[in-house]
């Protein structure tokens, strides 16, 4: 027998013997769903009368609370008989909706269920005017007793009334049930014999094909084994990417599907170590940047400042030895300061032009020196001496003038990072030299022109005494009268000379003033470096979504196994590699968070939140991790707090999260309690307090568990991992609020982190610094001005050939807009894999048109 008869043969006895017991199972299975849907059914029904019957002896009950607490107070006076009274009229509007719900599918139901509302407020709001008459000391109306006695009547005959509708339903309903289920088991009984007969006869023709197909099932297991091979590679690759080693590939170069994942995969890895590395770099020249400002900001002593900058530009290029000589007027250069080598070892002065410092300050551009000679330089240190193989010379410039040059050598080469980062570093070392020798020169004009006063005052006291002697020898009148014209134009000469000098020195005051506007515009430039790293970071994050997002659509598919082609092990590796890539997905999502708080596009979103609503959904979504853990989750709301709050609910969830989080996450026995409250002597704010009984944080560390990236614990074995970005989010999220987070915590006795913030926005309004308002605003304006122009884009990708052609009047159809035209193609495999009909457009604009079409 040929092998296409053999499985014709054999597909053909199976679909006949199973297809039978299919069918026979169908239908018996058939009959004991609806049976047991019935059944259920019956169940739930009983379940939904117990529960309005529960409703409606609520609603009487809570009447009476609030008919006794009114009673109370109207017999004593005493308004703490009024407590079950308050409570009331909140507590039977909740059960009466509630009641409304469970009879909305009962149009007579519904209709007493409001006509029950209507009864209960009349009997609220005369027990409230009889409270009134009371505090007001005006005598009780017996009428309006009569009146809410007659409420009250109502009210109960509704109930009774809804009660008898529902029990009347109940016995339909189990009838119904009860005739239908007698019918189930003969039914169940003949399939099962019939199932049976042909199961035997089946099995009889089966089991002789079945030989037939060993052979094929080896190759298939071979085959296998080299899918489950190559799965394994590739998890193992995902997983190293996701611990954060972005250098690893995958080798696989198939033309399967898991070829097509391995070169996502490696795309994304590559883009990853790409962009992490250039944040590395600009991170670092940014930290050396700061630093060194930080070393030059308000020394005025040259040869202090010129030793620091040489220290902190050596230890931070991790280099072994450097110098620097200032510029003189009479084209020499000046040995100022010197790390790392003996003063004997270099020249005092330089001519401009002569040997490399010299020819550097001459040309105004950089000289590195590789492989540099034994017998050149020796730096010096306690144990002995080293001979340096690499050298580099910078001009330092100043309004594009060279005012020093300095000169660093090591036993290592400089790299392109290091370069560019002295590049960068030596037009703010120009500035502060040239404003710390302006300030010398000012100091010297300052004791030149006290000095001339001083001399002045001595001429002064010698003409006071040169008119005694003239008043005592008038005789000699005449000639001294000669005498004295002279040494006064020499005294207005001398005056004339001081005013030249106080000219001068407003004009260095006006020039240090300028410099000083200078420095202001670095401190902005600097802000808007910041700002760009931001923005990279936010559309970086985007760009990394799309590699990423196609590994996880490929991995789902391969994990549900649509074809049947994968085993479990394989099934379980494709379930890793989603799972890894979610996670990734998560730390993209914090980092992209982070970077619009930074670049100011995270935008708020006010409206009225139930402050009740929060705590309920906080209990809700952590109360099965703390029962996992055996932790008490613990939530209290302290009765003077408001209860309402005006604030972004999204936000204010998202930082409550975090903290509770972290709370349950360092917490393994104990409690974890959120408390909300208002502050002492802030009636305008509202406080949130998460406090946990677990590993607490020392105090060399509660500031840095608020930084990007870093945990109290942040070494690679940590016990609780995490990335460190959520108390970070969470700060700069209450400062978006115009709040902001405390942290009180000892080591193994637990922390409390509380969180403040205005009850509206009105309030948030009035406490926000106008200073930072009016600072900030002109700046941002430009950044996102400049923003804008840098990542607009004319490029378009090509369209992707769809389904709109073969439309017919909601077949299923979805829209997919994406500019990545592998990842659309995917979607659109995977939207006809789920029976839809796909469109699919690379542009935002033409997405509004088609969605609008279709």
């Amino acid at each position: 027998m040929q092998p296409k008869e053999s499985r014709t043969k054999f597909k053909r006895n199976l679909l006949i013997g199973f297809g039978l017991s299919l069918a026979l199972l169908i239908i018996s299975s058939v009959a004991s769903f609806t049976s047991i849907q019935n059944l259920t059914k019956s169940a739930r029904m009983v379940d939904h009368t117990n529960a309005v019957l529960q409703k409606l002896e609520e609603v009487i009950s809570v009447v009476k609370d609030a008919e006794t607490g009114q009673r109370g107070y109207l017999l004593s006076g005493d308004e703490m008989y009024l407590q079950p009274y308050h409570n009331a009229y909140d507590s039977v509007l909740k059960l009466i909706n509630h009641i409304k719900v469970l009879t909305s599918d009962n149009d007579a139901q519904s209709q007493d269920a409001r006509a029950l509302q209507e009864v209960v407020i009349m009997r609220l709001r005369t027990l409230q005017g009889l409270i009134d008459e009371q505090k007001s000391g005006r005598l009780i109306n017996p009428q309006d007793l009569e009146n809410g006695r007659n409420y009250m009547q109502n009210a109960r005959q509704i109930v009774i009334g809804m009660k008898e509708r529902e029990q009347q339903m109940l016995v339909e309903r189990t009838s119904r049930m009860n005739t239908f289920a007698s019918y189930t088991p003969i039914l169940i009984a003949v399939a099962a014999l019939l199932a049976l007969l042909i199961t035997v006869v089946s099995f009889t023709r089966v089991n002789g094909d079945f030989e037939r197909r060993t052979q094929l099932q080896q190759e298939l297991m071979e085959k296998d084994e080299d899918i489950r091979r190559r799965i394994a590679i590739i998890s193992q690759v995902a997983n190293t990417i996701s611990s954060g080693d972005y250098g690893v590939r995958v080798s696989d170069t198939g033309s399967d599907g898991l070829g097509e994942l391995s070169v996502s995969l490696n795309r994304m890895a590559q883009s990853l170590e790409d962009s992490f590395n250039q944040l590395s770099d600009k991170e670092w020249m940014q930290t050396g940047i700061a630093g060194l400002n930080e070393k030059m900001l308000g020394e005025y002593d040259i040869g202090i400042l010129s030793h620091q900058v040489i220290r902190h530009i050596v230890e931070y290029v991790n280099c072994e030895a450097g110098v620097l000589y200032m510029a003189r007027p009479d084209d020499t250069l000046a040995f100022i300061n010197g790390v790392g080598i003996t003063r004997s070892s270099v020249l005092d002065n330089i001519p401009m032009g002569e040997g490399v410092v010299g020819d550097c300050a001459r040309s105004g551009k950089m000289i590195y020196l590789k492989d540099v000679p034994d017998n050149l330089v020796v730096i010096t240190h306690a144990l002995g001496a080293i001979k340096p193989s690499h050298i580099v010379t910078l001009p330092v410039y100043h309004e594009r003038m060279v005012v020093a040059v300095i000169e660093l050598a090591g036993i290592k080469e400089f790299d392109k990072r290091t370069l560019e980062f002295l590049e960068a570093a030596t037009h703010n070392i120009g500035t502060m030299l040239n404003s710390v020798e302006n300030r010398r020169r000012l100091q010297e004009l300052l004791e030149e022109t006290q000095s001339q006063a001083e001399e002045l005052q001595a001429q002064h006291e010698e003409m006071e005494n040169i008119n005694a002697e003239l008043e005592a020898q008038t005789e000699r009148l005449q000639a001294s009268e000669e005498e004295l014209k002279v040494q006064q134009e020499e005294l207005m000469e001398t005056n004339q000379e001081l005013e030249e000098k106080a000219r001068l020195l407003e004009e260095k005051n006006m020039l240090i003033f300028e410099r000083n506007q200078e420095i202001q515009k670095k401190a902005e430039q600097l802000a808007i470096s910041t700002k760009y790293k931001s923005e990279f970071l936010a559309n970086m994050s985007h760009e990394l979504r799309t590699p990423l997002n196609s590994i996880l659509l490929l991995s789902r598919l391969m994990g549900e196994n649509n074809e049947r082609n994968l085993n479990e092990e394989q099934i379980e590796y494709a379930r890793v590699i989603n799972s890894s890539g979610q996670g990734l997905l998560s730390l993209i999502d914090e980092i992209l968070d982070l970077s619009k708080i930074e670049a100011g596009k995270m935008d708020l979103s006010y409206a009225d939140v139930s402050v009740q609503e929060i705590v309920h959904d906080m209990k809700s979504l952590f109360a099965p991790l703390a029962d996992d853990k055996g932790v008490e989750l613990q939530m209290e709301i302290d009765p003077q707090t408001p209860g309402m709050i005006e604030t972004d609910k999204t936000r204010l969830e998202q930082i409550i999260r975090n903290l509770l989080s972290n709370a349950l996450k360092f917490t393994s026995k104990g409690y974890v309690r959120l408390k909300v409250f208002t502050p002492a002597n802030e009636p305008a704010r509202m406080a949130f307090s998460v406090k946990d009984t677990g590993i607490g944080i020392s105090k060399d560390k509660q500031q840095l568990v608020f930084e990007a990236f870093q945990q109290a614990d942040g070494s690679t074995r940590r016990k609780y991992g995490g990335t460190g970005l959520g108390l970070s989010i969470s700060r700069e999220l209450a400062k978006l609020l115009n709040g902001n987070i405390e942290l009180e915590s000892e080591p193994n006795k637990g922390s409390e982190f509380i969180l403040t913030i205005p009850v509206s926005k009105a309030a948030a309004t009035a406490i926000q610094a106008p200073e930072r308002k009016n600072n900030t605003e002109p700046l941002q304006e430009r950044m996102q001005k400049n923003a804008a122009e840098r990542f607009v884009t004319d490029i378009i990708p090509a369209p992707i050939p769809d389904d709109r052609d073969t439309i017919t009047a909601r077949d299923k159809l979805i829209l997919i807009v994406e500019d990545d035209t592998s990842f659309a193609k995917a979607l659109l495999n995977y939207t006809r894999q789920r029976k839809y009909k796909g469109i699919v457009t690379v542009r935002g604009d033409e997405a509004s048109e088609l969605a609008r079409q279709y």
